[in-house]
């Protein structure tokens, strides 16, 4: 699942671990920014995270959403047939999943949405991804939809684009600034006794540049700004702005900024140490999507309200869904009463993730009150 942008640092390679060519450029160039290090961590074209094995599933290293119900899949396919609609169903319109991971939520998505009349010649996939063991599964799940992979978002065309992002936006770089005496350093990774540890820049960074959220931090706060999401929104949704459609990304994270570290990485479903083994775990921070709706409104989209996965789920029809597979398949009653937990309950994934969307004005999105 290769969830944002190939930025990656050219370095000799010649067998070393990523953690050695990390401590090699260390050594060389002095502390990288904590951003440089997750961008290494995720996306080294040899050695990153996501340019490796298929980190999902019980045996891998974290579960989404569409791994624990095809229910998931199939109330965003619900969604999408509804927006395309909406849309004037149009001759031709692109679909694009940004990280698509196993090919699952979209599989189970286009099995439900295929079924609206004119959806299926209209459709124009793409995928966002560069992980070839996970390419190769998507390959074998949406074979019948004749989907391109792609690297770059502006290769898309110019048709109507309805973009996913699932679990997407919480793998991207993230910088942290720390308050000190009154004033902000940035947060890197360098080396004390040979070992990778954290450290501050001794260069104030600009307050102004910091942003208005974090003007009353108090000392030794953090400010996490995801600057590489961000950017990836508002270029995603430029794409939008002139051709029609929408954006939605479901998430974990927080409804404003704020300060705050929610830097983790998580291998083998536990949490470990983010610098002890580089490319070995995955590192994500909680999304602020306050910040992501205001780059889509910069690039002149309409933002709806922020809603929460578990009553956005549940409003697209969820608990229907799940109740008709429960009376088709009674031994499966058990384990779609726990799907559902999971997907919709308050401790657990129901009000952590967040559901935005943003799109062209005209269209009114399932799930999402008035702006």
């Amino acid at each position: 699942m290769s969830r944002g942008p190939n930025r990656t640092a050219a370095m000799p390679e010649q067998g070393l671990s990523l953690g050695d060519l990390i401590d090699m450029q260390i050594r060389q160039n002095g502390p990288m920014s904590l951003a440089t290090y997750m961008g290494l961590c995720l996306t080294h074209p040899t050695r990153g995270y996501y340019r490796k094995a298929d980190p999902l599933g019980v045996k891998g290293d974290f579960i989404t959403a569409p791994e624990i119900s095809q229910t998931f899949g199939e109330m965003i396919g619900a969604w999408i047939a509804d927006l395309y609609f909406q849309m004037g169903a149009p001759e031709k319109f692109t679909l694009l999943e940004l990280g698509p991971g196993r090919g699952t939520l979209m599989a189970d998505a286009l099995r439900v949405a295929t079924r609206a009349t004119g959806f299926a010649a209209a459709l124009d996939l793409k995928l966002y991804e560069t992980n070839p063991v996970l390419i190769a599964m998507q390959r074998d799940r949406l074979a019948a939809y004749a989907p391109e992979w792609i690297d770059e978002v502006e290769t898309i065309g110019s048709a109507p684009l309805v973009v996913i992002a699932n679990e997407f936006f919480d793998a991207l770089p993230i910088r942290q600034f720390v308050r000190r005496n009154g004033k902000w350093y940035e947060r890197s990774v360098g080396l004390s006794h040979g070992k990778r540890s954290f450290g501050l820049s001794p260069t104030p960074y600009d307050e102004a540049l910091i942003g208005e959220a974090f003007a009353t931090a108090d000392e030794g706060e953090v400010a996490e700004i995801g600057l590489a999401a961000q950017q990836f929104m508002g270029q995603i949704c430029r794409l939008i702005a002139p051709r029609g459609g929408a954006i939605l990304t479901l998430d974990y994270g927080h409804a404003e900024t704020q300060p705050g570290e929610t830097l983790q990485a998580l291998a083998r479903h536990t949490h470990v140490d983010p610098l002890a083994q580089p490319g070995a775990a995955d590192l994500t921070a909680h999304v602020d999507f306050e910040a992501l709706g205001r780059a889509a409104r910069m690039a002149g989209l309409i933002v709806y309200p922020l809603a929460e996965q578990g009553p956005f789920l549940s409003s697209l029809g969820l608990a229907e869904r799940h109740s008709a597979l429960a009376t088709a398949n009674p031994e499966k009653a058990a384990s779609l009463a726990t799907a559902f937990d999971r997907l919709t309950s308050p401790d657990q994934m129901g009000t952590l993730f967040k559901v935005l969307c943003a799109s062209s004005p005209g269209l009114r999105p399932a799930g999402f009150s008035a702006q």
